[in-house]
């Protein structure tokens, strides 16, 4: 449900539009278009966030050999995922889909579903910007001591710490509304972040905030992360003998690499419409349409921004046999690695191969 703006009395949202005249977006073949696709983008998240992260997250708590830093990292995205797959979606479904646009379950749960995606959003952007940073520093200097585990519980508290509180307006002003459609029926509530326009300065302040602390910010970090990555890995020779083993090691990372880089163009690509149409909806609504297929528009943009969890758990967790590595701690139906985590054993390979090759390097010199 988005960030809307609103006078209570003569005004639905933030499109200047009479609350009698409100059209009714639930009709027309753009609708139903549009619901065939949120219903597909939601189902999928249940499906795949769902299952696959719940499987992820049982491979950790049952394998202690999977709980390197990364998989710790990567558990933070598959928790949250999880939250809004479980708890969120089907509340959506049945308000984009099968209620077509009306919240019949309270305002506590509009609330909570509101304040429970917001709260994903923010965590997955966080433990995303903490998995970039925690590459750089074992891929550049790899002689460096990985963070203690006091360091580490640090680093997850604060993923979730900084989303739970910034994400309290989301709750906060959180609201039911009847509205009614041409001819003065109301039969429909709507549920969202709904802001009072005499507190629009503050809306649009805290809506800044949010762009540069959890988008423009964590986006520009990891960004700069993985081009010293890439130039490490691709434009720098490797000193002394490069045998086959650190050939091979060295293409694992190179293909982990270019995982979390289509990590993070598929959540460039998956939020930036939705940030940008709020930024012209919020700051410049003249420029969009006030028909009601901008607001149908804009419910598929907001379905296509969630469905990066989707992505995220594709890309981060394989389903394939690790018999070697976890033959010993019994079966699993689904022996799950994750694609990142799976090289952590070479990471540590890596840096003793590192400091081996580094001293034989200096002895050929003395």
């Amino acid at each position: 449900m988005a960030d809307l703006t609103n006078s209570s009395s003569d005004y639905f949202l933030d499109y200047e539009v009479p609350a009698d005249q409100v059209p009714d977006t639930t009709r027309g073949r753009p609708f139903f278009v549009a619901s065939l696709v949120i219903a597909v983008v939601l189902v999928g998240i249940m499906l795949v966030c769902g299952a696959g992260n719940c499987l992820f997250i049982g491979s950790l708590a049952r394998y202690k050999q999977l709980r390197s830093l990364t998989n710790l990292l990567i558990a933070n995205l598959a928790v949250s995922d999880v939250l809004v797959a479980a708890v969120c979606c089907p509340f959506l479904l049945d308000y984009y889909v099968v209620k077509q646009l009306s919240w019949d379950h309270g305002l506590l749960l509009c609330a909570a579903t509101n304040y429970l995606r917001t709260v994903s959003l923010y965590v997955s952007t966080n433990a995303l910007l903490a998995i970039a940073v925690d590459r750089y520093v074992a891929i550049l200097h790899p002689l460096r001591p990985r963070m203690q585990r006091r360091t580490a519980c640090c680093v997850i508290l604060t993923i979730w710490i900084v989303p739970i509180f910034i994400s309290v307006p989301s709750a906060y002003m959180a609201s039911e509304t009847p509205y009614a459609h041409v001819g003065g029926h109301a039969h429909k509530t709507f549920c969202a972040q709904i802001w009072p326009v005499d507190q629009q300065v503050y809306y649009r302040s805290y809506f800044l905030l949010i762009f540069a602390l959890e988008f423009v910010g964590p986006v520009t970090v990891m960004a700069v992360c993985y081009v010293q990555i890439c130039r490490e890995l691709w434009f720098k020779d490797v000193p002394g003998f490069q045998t086959e083993q650190i050939l091979k090691r060295l293409q694992r990372r190179r293909r982990t690499v270019v995982v979390l880089i289509l990590v993070l163009v598929a959540y460039v690509l998956c939020w930036a419409p939705y940030y940008g149409f709020a930024l012209l909806r919020d700051f410049y609504p003249t420029l969009i349409s006030r028909d009601r297929n901008s607001l149908v528009a804009f419910y598929v943009i907001e379905c296509i921004a969630m469905s990066n969890g989707v992505i995220n758990t594709l890309c981060f967790v394989s389903v394939r046999n690790n018999a070697k590595r976890l033959k010993r701690a019994g079966k699993f139906p689904l022996r799950l690695v994750t694609f990142v985590a799976a090289k952590s054993v070479d990471e540590g390979e890596a840096r003793t191969s590192s400091l081996r090759v580094t001293e034989d390097a200096e002895g050929a010199r003395r």
